[in-house]
């Protein structure tokens, strides 16, 4: 996949988050602009490109952006790295990092960080009605980190507008994933202790994210990737 105008891009995953094991893949999250030119046209250019081996996925920067304002937990990763983990990182995308509050809002992390922590307790659930194999077994243990992820790191930036991406004692995520895997209602106090926290905690985020300096912020990019042509002589 050959994808340019790459702005920002950098190691996600299990690797960012410190939970790796000898085997996990390495995940890549990254944000590319289309020319502007492109987005004039009948068909508007792909929004995101997305490969395994290696695995990378690859947002255009107006679409990046919609996630993000949406408290999108998967690309928010993206503004919250540490620096080590970065592997392309322009001017527009430093920008963009020194923006990353602002895209925040109360409402919308609550919902998304505690949804998607939903659909990992429901897949969990789903999953122990069938043979417990060896791989359903692994995959269930996933869920289980990946939810307990989503709810701590979700809590940190409602509670404090800050993200922090590398997890506290990772074998705390290991030994609960096994629990889980072995009876996934053991993920329930957990999910619900965080819904509780989230209620009674007063959020130091707004309740609306500031779209304006996300549209500013775009639009410098649109100019940047919309160079002036030659006129033509007659």
């Amino acid at each position: 996949m050959t994808v340019t105008n790459i702005l920002l891009s950098g190691i996600v995953g299990s690797t960012a988050y410190g939970l790796a094991h000898e085997g996990s893949d390495v995940d890549r999250l990254g944000m590319f602009a289309a020319p502007t030119e492109d987005l004039h046209g009948l068909r508007r250019p792909k929004e995101s490109h997305v490969s395994t081996a290696p695995d990378r996925t690859l947002h255009e920067a107006a679409k990046w952006c919609r996630l993000a304002l949406g408290g999108n937990p998967t690309v928010m990763e993206l503004v919250w790295l540490p620096d080590e983990l970065y592997e392309v990182r322009t001017p527009l995308g430093n920008e963009l990092i020194a923006l990353r509050e602002t895209l925040l809002s109360a409402r919308r992390v609550r919902d998304a960080y505690l949804g998607y922590a939903t659909q990992q307790f429901r897949r969990l659930r789903n999953r122990s009605e069938g043979p417990l194999t060896a791989d359903t077994r692994k995959r269930t243990a996933k869920h289980a980190r990946h939810l307990k992820r989503l709810c701590t790191q979700g809590y940190e930036l409602y509670a404090t507008g800050r993200l922090t991406i590398r997890v506290d004692d990772p074998e705390s995520y290991h030994k609960f994933g096994e629990q889980v895997a072995a009876d996934p209602e053991a993920a329930m106090p957990l999910l619900r202790g965080f819904e509780e926290a989230f209620a009674e905690t007063r959020s130091v985020l707004p309740e609306q994210p500031d779209e304006t300096a996300a549209d500013a912020w775009l639009r410098r990019v649109r100019r940047q990737f919309y160079p002036a042509t030659q006129a033509t002589p007659v």
